[in-house]
């Protein structure tokens, strides 16, 4: 992602990919044409999260599944110790 014409690094984890596609487990090898076929919705959420709140030059940018639920408009799912995943 850009930021003016600095690049600001993002990750993805695979839980989140699999939220964003709607399914559990994708094998590795199909990663990248997942990610790919994603693209656009993952750099409107790290753009989102990104402009949420400063970010320091040089950190990461990081997606994880409770992201994507906040961006389906989901409530982020409940732990047994009543934290959020």
């Amino acid at each position: 992602m850009l930021n003016d014409d600095q690049v600001v690094l993002c990750q993805i984890s695979d839980a989140a990919l699999d939220e964003l596609a709607g399914m559990k487990g994708t094998e590795n090898v199909a990663r990248m044409a997942q990610l790919l076929s994603l693209r656009d919705t993952i750099e409107q959420t790290a753009s989102r999260l990104f402009d949420a709140r400063p970010i320091l030059r040089g950190s990461v940018v990081r997606i994880f599944s409770r992201h994507i639920n906040l961006e389906l408009g989901e409530a982020p799912h409940s732990q047994p110790d009543g934290s959020s995943k």
